[in-house]
């Protein structure tokens, strides 16, 4: 069994442990749980169980909002469910019979009543947000009779109509599976005729005929009638919410968000409260501050006359909160009060629905909000200015992607207005910042097959629906002509850091002839455009854009964030530029040059480029060792140079220098014409440059002539390297400069291979620096990147000084995973539909089962032969947030990672401490 299907399989038991601690009916089993009058069975702790919504509407009911009455069946169930062949646990139907009898007697309404009906709506909700991912039906419990009582009661014959043709529609897309486009289209064609666009203008009568049309195109597909039994239609309900967690869109969703080891959704089985009842009601989605800035303000939409799913699909665009405070001031006022309510209770900012009924204030959802990237840092640090959290927290909550996503493009300022406003196509909603640039495509399937391409596109819709998740998830942006700032396209583009404009009402879409246009600007399938989700501003053609600036509370946590960590944290850099940026980023020195890479460009001088490039191959070609020393002799001044650069912007800090890696093969050309040039360069006839890079090929170049080995064979190199190293450090000395170089050897397997290769570097560099007559300490050391180096690790501590693992070929060696291959198969072994063999992929997030073990057993055995040995990590994982908690737990000294990943290694290296004194505490107290 991989470690990844353990880890999840530990997951799922600590769920299952985490139920068993829960109170136990006379059956010994517990799945359903109450809320309602006032009284909750569960808590706001349990969303494993209760998922996001069923805890939030529990956890509301307790701290005393007004909330409606309903019960929770648990994620247990869909569990059950899903591994059973669409069966539900024993003992389930008698539990959800006896809960709805309880909400029959709280609410003082049957279902299936035909004078004075209880409908309810069957929502899901997983422990993890997953916005309009999973289904919900409404409305649930009307048939040819109850509709004829709601409209009694309710003496509104248009509503209830209206309630009935929704919840049809729902139910026969959602449990029955019929095509969601053909019932829109005849809901469309119904409009078209009555020459309206909005619900509300639609009469009684029509709506009847429409449910008719609806109830005939479901018996002519399915076979049977439309179902009337509420009992009926709350079974299939349930089972239709917990097969939409294997829905496509669903499983996609947790792909990007590297979701896994849940149960499944819970349902939430809830009183229907209505909120398209007339001008008295609405319904609306709000935030306790604004999600795109962070400031502490009230910030929501809001759609009088209108149902939930109004308001997230975009088919209306919504109003400011301000207008409902204009409008009905004693329920802004409540609202508003809840919004403090449920801040200061979850210590977040929280993303609420509600709806009002008829005058009445209900809290459906409440859950920790999606927000954007400078947001959250300005969130995290007010809230510690607040007194609301503290510091650790502040730091735990941001989170890898959060960093990433800061560095997110937007508009050039050295672009002119006057070039924007010719540009110009329309305006929208601004509901996501930052800016993109992409390709126009108008279906979601299209934008991950360009994607697939190479291309960058920008997703075009009316509004997006979860269906559309695959094609927003390869979009640079996401562009609706529908919406306002809490739609469906909204609230995914946020929570994925995609900017994204909404609510372009001067946008027309034709689907058919894939183009989109407005105000006489057409803009067809493939053209380029850009989003400024800044100001809403919708531009033809690409647009240069710019590295924002950091918001001043990312350096805030980020500071905090230093002070917290043990761990240092280096940048993997190659030039002298990349060594500014990395300390731009805060790295602490460099984990990892890789001298290779200076062979092809200089990125200082790029004229000289050409020189040092016919100077490697010119030694690689060679075939003595005189013209091999020749030909190194050109190219030591330009690694002297390369080194004098990144150790000047290095001043004070370590560098860790990896001696050449791959194999000589990589540096010569393979094709005829190009052998014939550099034949002609080189002076040597064209055969024998051809012949030379016959001999150089290999059958497994990555396990084959490369690193020490290389030096092993030509010791010339050896020289080279070290000497422009040294020598480089000797200047810089000379010049004041602080010089720490660390000199390591790649790929070695052997306690003799790195003393022969360990004592020769000394005896090189020892003899510069005696002859300069500078002190100049220095270290010698090597990577550890094979299975054998590790094993062997007390024994190569007798030569090296450090050990760098190099964790993208340790995990190759390891797993017999090749990096470049493996991602042909890679994705079928992470698809929760099949095997789910690894829960993240290696080559990203470290084993810790296998190469893990290996890396721990290796650090342990090198510090049993030198207790003092550094140790740190170079491959790409130094970058990864898990990863680099790992790194600290098992004691490496530092972390080394690519430039733009070095704030996030500080992240993590400060959330592995928090976490860690978490841990003891826990095990002191026994929690």
């Amino acid at each position: 069994m991989s470690a990844a299907v353990r880890s999840l399989y530990a997951k799922q038991a600590e769920i299952k442990e985490e139920v068993n601690k829960i109170p136990r009916t006379k059956h010994n089993v517990k799945y359903v749980y109450f809320f309602g009058a006032g009284k909750a069975e569960g808590n706001g702790e349990m969303k494993e169980i209760l998922g996001g919504k069923g805890a939030g509407l529990a956890e509301m009911t307790r701290i005393g909002l007004p909330v409606p009455a309903g019960f929770t069946i648990s994620t247990e169930c869909c569990d059950f469910y899903l591994k059973h062949k669409h069966k539900h646990p024993p003992l389930l139907h008698s539990e959800v019979e006896k809960n709805l009898a309880r909400l029959e007697r709280v609410v003082g309404k049957k279902l299936g009543d035909a004078a004075d009906p209880l409908l309810v709506s069957v929502r899901s909700g997983s422990a993890r947000s997953m916005p309009g991912m999973m289904e919900t039906i409404l409305n649930l419990g009307l048939n040819d009779r109850t509709v004829e009582g709601l409209a009694r009661r309710t003496n509104n014959p248009r509503f209830a109509w209206d309630a009935y043709r929704r919840f049809v529609q729902m139910y026969a897309t959602v449990v029955s599976g019929l095509p969601k486009e053909e019932l829109e289209g005849r809901l469309s064609a119904l409009k078209d005729r009555l020459k309206t666009k909005d619900d509300t203008h639609v009469a009684a009568e029509n709506w009847r005929k429409l449910v008719a049309e609806y109830k005939d195109f479901f018996k002519e597909k399915r076979g049977h009638p439309f179902p009337e039994d509420p009992t009926e239609q709350l079974w299939g309900a349930i089972g239709a919410v917990f097969e939409s967690w294997m829905a496509e869109k669903a499983v996609t969703y947790r792909r990007v968000e590297h979701i896994t080891g849940l149960l499944g959704t819970a349902v939430s089985v809830v009183q229907m409260v209505f909120g398209n009842t007339g001008d008295n009601s609405g319904t609306g989605v709000c935030f306790t501050r604004d999600p795109s800035t962070g400031e502490k303000s009230f910030y929501g939409d809001f759609l009088s006359n209108a149902q939930g799913e109004d308001v997230v699909a975009g088919i209306r665009t919504p109003v400011h909160l301000s207008e409902l405070e204009r409008r009905m001031p004693k329920i802004y006022k409540q609202l508003d009060h809840a919004r403090r309510v449920l801040e200061k209770h979850y210590r977040d900012m929280q993303d609420m629905e509600f709806t009002v009924e008829d005058g009445k204030l209900y809290m459906l959802q409440t859950r920790t909000g999606k927000r954007a990237p400078a947001a959250i840092f300005r969130i995290a640090a007010d809230m510690v200015q607040e007194g609301l959290i503290k510091r650790e927290e502040a730091i735990e909550r941001v989170q890898a992607q959060d960093i990433e996503r800061l560095f997110y493009p937007v508009i050039a300022s050295s672009v002119a207005r006057q070039e924007l406003l010719q540009r110009k196509i329309c305006n929208g909603i601004n509901a996501v910042p930052g800016a993109a640039v992409g390709r126009a495509v108008f279906l979601a399937q299209e934008a991950e097959q360009w994607a697939k391409k190479g291309e960058r596109v920008v997703l075009v819709r009316r509004e997006t629906s979860p269906e559309d998740v695959g094609g927003m998830a390869v979009a640079q942006g996401v562009l609706t002509a529908t919406g306002g700032k809490t739609s469906h396209a909204a609230v995914v583009a946020r929570g994925w850091g995609k900017c994204c404009i909404v609510g372009c009402e001067n946008l027309f879409i034709d689907y058919a002839a894939k183009q989109m246009s407005s105000n006489g600007h057409v803009v067809r399938q493939g053209d380029w455009i850009t989003l400024d989700g800044n100001d809403g501003a919708v531009y033809a053609g690409q647009v240069q854009l710019a590295t924002p600036e950091m918001p001043k509370d990312y350096y805030t946590i980020l500071k905090w964030a230093d002070e917290t960590r043990r761990m240092g944290v280096r940048a993997n850099a190659d030039t002298a530029q990349d060594a500014r940026k990395a300390r731009e980023m805060g790295a602490e020195g460099i984990g990892l040059c890789r001298t290779e890479h200076m062979f092809f460009k200089d990125f200082e001088h790029p004229e000289r480029s050409a020189d040092r490039q016919l100077a490697i191959q010119e030694m690689i070609i060679a075939d003595s060792r005189e013209a091999r020393q020749r030909a190194l002799d050109r190219l030591r001044p330009f690694q002297r140079g390369d080194f004098l650069g990144i150790f000047r912007a290095m001043d004070g800090y370590p560098v860790t220098i990896r001696l050449i890696d791959p194999p000589l093969h990589e540096f010569v050309p393979h094709d005829a014409e190009k052998q014939k040039e550099l034949a002609q360069k080189i002076g040597l006839a064209p055969e024998l440059v051809a012949r030379r890079v016959e001999q150089l090929s290999e059958s497994n170049p990555m396990l084959g002539h490369r690193g020490c080995r290389l030096l092993i064979t030509y010791p010339e190199i050896l020289d080279m390297q070290v000497g422009a190293i040294i020598e480089a450090a000797l200047e810089c000395r000379k010049e004041g400069c602080k010089v720490f170089p660390e000199i390591m050897h790649a790929l070695t397997l052997d306690k003799k291979e790195l003393k022969i290769l360990v004592d020769e570097t000394r005896r090189i560099a020892d003899n510069l620096i005696e002859k300069a007559g500078v002190k100049l300490d220095y270290l010698v050391g090597t990577m550890i990147e094979l299975p054998r180096a590790a094993l062997l690790a007390n024994e190569l501590a007798e030569e090296a000084e450090f050990f760098s693992f190099g964790t993208n070929d340790l995990t190759q060696t390891v797993m017999g995973l090749s990096r470049d291959d493996a991602g042909r198969f890679l994705p079928e072994y992470m698809d929760e539909t099949k095997a789910a063999i690894f829960a993240t992929d290696p080559f990203q997030t470290l084993d810790r089962a296998g190469v893990g073990l290996l890396v721990d057993w290796a650090i342990k055995r090198g510090r049993s032969t030198r207790p003092k040995l550094k140790v740190g990590i170079c491959g790409e994982h130094g970058g990864d947030l898990e990863s680099v908690k790992f790194c600290y737990r098992v004691g490496m000294n530092y972390v080394s990672a690519s430039p733009f990943r070095v704030p996030i290694a500080r992240l993590a290296a400060a959330q592995a401490v928090i976490e860690d004194k978490r841990s003891k505490r826990a095990k002191r107290t026994g929690r």
